[in-house]
């Protein structure tokens, strides 16, 4: 799901403008790459509560795209349309990330 989400991600910010490629294109791309690479790091972990961290960074870098995606569509990089679609596509990826959480507390 994490790498489906980067994979839009990255042809969402393929399309913006030169002068964004240090700015919001490579802040968006470096935070949809950090949500799975915080879980598979987490994953290696020796506690859930270890793993629990590294989720919590990965939900924190789900609601980051999220956010830069809403300041995409104010700045004309992305329409409403694709703009609706990350954040849908993010909004279920953080609630699977947040029942995963839920899932390993209980445990």
């Amino acid at each position: 799901m994490a790498k489906d989400y980067a994979t839009k991600v990255y042809a969402v910010t393929a399309k913006f403008p030169r002068h964004e490629d240090y700015g919001l294109k490579s802040q968006l791309n470096r935070a949809v790459n950090s949500i799975g690479l915080n879980i598979a790091e987490g994953s290696a972990k020796n506690s859930n509560n270890a793993f629990d961290y590294h989720l919590e960074v990965a939900l924190c870098s789900t609601f980051e795209v999220i956010a830069g995606s809403s300041l995409a569509m104010e700045r004309a990089y992305v329409s409403e349309v694709e703009h609706k679609g990350l954040y849908e596509d993010g909004e279920r990826l953080a609630k699977s990330i947040n029942a995963f959480r839920n899932t390993l507390l209980l445990s």
